[in-house]
């Protein structure tokens, strides 16, 4: 399949233009023509931190720190560079964790991801805007389990590479104290883990190389450094729809829930085509083509169906620029096709909702 994909590739036209992202909401928005305006992925600004600016998903702007650009030294530098010559690391497949890195605007991406991060920018406009969306999702997220609901334990499956605030910088900002576990099974995140794991002096940060298949794998790890007799926070950001069996992507989300005691929460977010079908419905297609791994898409109620059994916060499972959106005078932000939801596991005399 690698070779497939590889040949298919190289027969591609250069994108005519990298479109940013649209401001209407729920609406299809015709292709860009080629005298539109180039806009590349910018890099995200630092939403996360109380009284920062607030530009997602509204806007564009370049920031001037993303630890994406982290310098490796030491062993972690030795790391990538016996990486870079070794065959584990495949440059000539675009690979999910690498283009949405480019996105975000990271520089943790080969000419191959970006190739392919902005043909599908092409067929999907908003697809920048919605990667913004997402991380800007985790940030109000992780920023509420940390302090309104203090969870001091993280497991963020499917990590992806480093950039701005991610969840241990996020978590660590309100709870100190916090532990987090990170899942992913990548070899180019598999080289930066040692830049990645740092920690507040109160909290700890670890990295298992371990597959969403196999979730005992995960439990068995993730149980080195967190204390599962107690409230932990399962993150399953943009990773559920690499699963593309529906009864396999339930079983493992309920496994791992059964794993963590009452009090515990679920945090899921997931592509959709319920904003833009055509165009999302496009992108994805491009992806499972030239990309790996293969994605799929599902409704919000399948969505919600991953949380059956357990108390959905509110407002429920909606797309993730509209999951509590920080207060902005430019009002309600666009909707994009990654919906969420979070989720507490109740107690055992409590009877739980179900629905969104």
């Amino acid at each position: 399949m690698d070779e497939t994909k590889s040949r298919l590739l190289d027969e591609l036209p250069e994108p005519l233009v990298k479109p940013g992202p649209s401001v209407e909401t729920g609406r299809p928005r015709a292709a860009p023509e080629a005298t539109a305006e180039v806009i590349r992925p910018g890099r995200p600004e630092s939403e996360c931190e109380e009284g920062s600016r607030v530009i997602l998903p509204h806007g564009l702007d370049t920031p001037s720190d993303a630890s994406s650009d982290l310098e490796l030294a030491g062993s972690a530098a030795d790391d990538l560079q016996a990486l870079q010559s070794s065959s584990k690391l495949n440059v000539r497949v675009p690979h999910s964790a690498r283009v949405w890195n480019y996105w975000l605007g990271g520089k943790d991406n080969f000419p191959v991801d970006r190739k392919v991060g902005d043909q599908i920018c092409e067929v999907f406009p908003d697809m920048a805007l919605t990667a913004r969306a997402d991380r800007a999702f985790l940030c109000r997220a992780v920023r509420y389990l940390a302090g309104e609901a203090r969870v001091d334990q993280f497991l963020d499956i499917g990590t992806g590479l480093p950039t701005a605030d991610n969840t241990h910088e996020v978590a660590q900002r309100v709870a100190p104290q916090s532990r987090i576990v990170y899942v992913d099974n990548d070899p180019l995140v598999l080289a930066h883990a040692r830049a990645l794991l740092t920690s507040s002096p109160q909290g700890v940060t670890d990295y298992l190389d371990a597959d969403l298949h196999e979730p005992d794998t995960i439990i068995a790890g993730a149980a080195k450094t967190l204390d599962l007799t107690r409230p932990v926070a399962v993150m399953l950001l943009g990773i559920a729809h690499f699963i593309l069996d529906d009864d396999e992507a339930q079983a493992i989300v309920q496994r791992l829930m059964d794993a963590v005691p009452p009090g515990s929460y679920l945090v899921i977010n997931h592509a959709t085509t319920e904003i833009t079908p055509e165009a999302t419905s496009a992108g994805i297609a491009h992806w499972n083509q030239f990309g790996e791994p293969e994605m799929t898409a599902r409704s919000p109620r399948q969505i919600a169906g991953f949380f059956q059994g357990l108390e959905l916060l509110e407002p429920g499972v909606v797309s993730c620029s509209r999951w509590r959106p920080d207060p902005s005078p430019r009002g309600e932000p666009a909707e994009v096709d990654e919906f969420c939801a979070v989720a507490r596991k109740p107690d055992a005399t409590c009877s739980p909702n179900s629905g969104a």
